[in-house]
């Protein structure tokens, strides 16, 4: 990960986020490992991890596990740091004088073998040109949303933003409703949660402190809903329907994602750039 070349703050966010990766597959493969409801006959499934070196400064690693819970998830991490191109350059902050940059951060997606369990999203990053921040959040995307997995998952991510800022919630929220919209279909990606980008208030460590907290409320907010229905029965026709909903999570991550468009930018690895994508999809 080339941690040499770090300072120590962004040496000890590296290191959070490769702590929070580890914390969240032991949750993970603990609920395969449990698991007696449907396609319970079936082995539980455990991460693979592979790292990858990027060619310009730095690497990851990838964590991937396919499960009965699980259909796929994939938890990565990466650290990588070079020089942005000219053309992408001017679409990052703090790159006016100089495109060097460092970059380190988790990204979550899951989606699930029940139609009733909702995928879901998380990451959090930090990255450092002339400037430096921290950017991330959590969003949920049942394929029928329920109001009580709705308030629950909100309700963590609101507890993580209100002990550090009253006004986080409702800000990042918005943009959260705002960033996850399928525009060419005019429609949410699914039930929002919380995004937020360039978060540097002047306070690093207070920053850091509301990112770790960010990270930690994840699986608090995810694994009751997670609990609540995976034990539910379901149909063909459940899943072809859990099928054509992910053909939307397809386009936005497509489209619409900056995290996609980051990592392809900057000669990041595409298998763990697109780890985000479903095992199974299809369109009408």
């Amino acid at each position: 990960m080339d941690a040499d070349t770090a300072d120590p703050q962004q040496r000890r966010a590296a290191e959070w986020f490769t702590a929070l990766r580890d914390r969240i597959c032991r949750a993970f493969e603990t609920v395969e490992a449990e698991h007696t409801g449907p396609l319970s006959d079936r082995a539980p499934g455990v991460f693979q991890r592979r790292t990858w070196d990027r060619p310009g400064g730095g690497g990851g690693e990838m964590a991937l596990m396919h499960g009965r819970v699980f259909e796929k998830v994939g938890v990565n991490v990466s650290t990588v740091h070079g020089t942005f191109s000219p053309e992408f350059r001017g679409q990052i902050a703090g790159t006016e004088d100089s495109g060097d940059f460092w970059a380190s951060g988790i990204s979550l997606v899951a989606h699930m073998q029940s139609p009733h369990v909702p995928a879901v999203h998380m990451n959090t990053r930090m990255i450092a040109t002339r400037r430096r921040w921290f950017g991330g959040g959590a969003d949920l995307t049942p394929m029928r949303p329920d109001d009580d997995d709705t308030r629950h998952f909100h309700g963590a991510l609101k507890a993580a933003c209100d002990r550090h800022d009253p006004g986080y919630y409702p800000h990042f929220k918005a943009w959260c409703d705002d960033y996850f919209f399928l525009k060419h279909r005019d429609e949410p990606r699914g039930v929002g949660g919380i995004f937020f980008d360039t978060l540097d208030t002047g306070d690093w460590e207070a920053d850091f402190a509301f990112v770790r907290d960010v990270g930690k409320s994840f699986l608090d907010a995810y694994l009751p809903v997670l609990k609540r229905h995976r034990d539910r029965p379901w149909t063909e026709e459940d899943r072809q329907f859990q099928l054509r909903r992910r053909g939307r999570y397809v386009e936005f991550n497509l489209l619409y994602d900056r995290g996609t468009t980051f990592g392809l930018k900057t000669g990041g690895n595409p298998d763990a750039i697109l780890m985000s994508l479903p095992p199974m999809v299809s369109w009408p």
